[in-house]
């Protein structure tokens, strides 16, 4: 009976592992809206078109790209850059096992952000006010004296950047640095829109939040290169030790990433993925529709493919 339960056994886990491989594409997802938007976007695209079966599978951005370099995963739909230049550097400079696609990209902003009636009341306007205890106080959600802000999610490349900028302006001292999904950051910024109390975290576009709240960019100094030293934890230990970045983000751009073994095992798909173009109010209006609305992103991707036959033809044109 042993043997028998150790051949049942097996031959399920052969099974699972054979259904797990059958994907001809698999494509890697982070947990924000946007990129689920897109990732379920180029899965109706390329099973509808290139006949291939398309698997979806979560992940952090350091996993998607080392799994693109081994040819386990092969596309992570959004990278935004220069967030992510240390996974850009290693490998599409250093090992070339991933290539960029999407032309120019998707432009982007990063900035924190305040509710405006808020910011206005209690008259706070650039990020230096955050280092004075009693601005930082406005901000305490949970009672225990110090205020919140939100740097962003677990395992995003700009949460690490956003507590080496707490650190640098000197806010890190007088307010608690949260990291939570955006879904739950957003819904106590929503919470505190409706009861006027404070909130402040990290805003940015393309994002629904814009079309939903009134906040307020806080001022900053405009970004110097020479003052934006900034090094992953993937590359260096005492990472938060040695950066330093005290002024506003540099512009960023959204791109489709892709291992570059496509280029000769499925060159239709490498083509689309150089040929993705699509403009920051298109992709918010994608997270509004998914995050906001509650379309079920599969459904949502269906529906936006059929709507832009035009525009997913010229991607296909590569």
């Amino acid at each position: 009976m042993k043997f028998k339960a150790l051949c049942l056994s097996t031959t399920v886990a052969l099974g699972v592992a054979s259904n797990a491989m059958a994907a001809d594409i698999v494509i890697g997802l982070p947990s924000w809206p946007s990129v689920n938007a897109v990732g379920n976007i180029l899965k109706v695209v390329i099973e509808d078109n290139l006949g291939l079966e398309v698997e979806i599978q979560n992940g952090t951005n350091p996993i998607i790209f080392e799994a693109m370099d081994t040819g386990s995963m092969h596309i992570h739909p959004e990278v935004w850059m220069p967030n992510q230049q240390n996974l850009h550097d290693t490998y599409v400079e250093g090992k070339k096992s991933v290539i960029r696609g999407g032309g120019d990209g998707v432009e982007a902003f990063t900035a924190m952000c305040v509710p405006t009636k808020f910011a206005e009341e209690n008259g706070i306007t650039s990020i230096d006010d955050l280092t004075d205890p009693s601005v930082a106080a406005l901000f305490d959600n949970d009672g225990d004296g110090k205020g919140e802000i939100w740097i962003g999610a677990t395992g995003w490349a700009s949460t690490n950047i956003e507590r080496i900028r707490a650190q640098s302006y000197g806010y890190a001292e007088t307010l608690e640095l949260q990291e939570l999904d955006d879904t739950l950051a957003y819904a106590n910024l929503d919470a505190a829109v409706e009861s006027g109390k404070g909130w402040i975290g990290v805003c940015y576009t393309p994002h629904y939040m814009w079309t939903l709240y009134d906040v307020t960019p806080l001022e900053e100094p405009p970004h110097d290169p020479e003052r934006w030293n900034v090094t992953q934890p993937t590359d260096d230990p005492n990472w938060l030790e040695v950066s330093s970045a005290d002024v506003h983000w540099p512009s960023a751009y959204l791109y489709p990433y892709f291992s570059a073994s496509l280029e000769e095992s499925y060159p239709a798909v490498a083509g689309l993925l150089k040929g993705v173009d699509l403009d920051p109010d298109t992709v918010s209006a994608m997270t509004y529709e998914i995050a906001i609305k509650g379309i079920e992103p599969a459904d949502f991707a269906k529906s936006w493919v059929a709507a832009n036959e035009e525009r997913v033809l010229d991607w296909l044109a590569n």
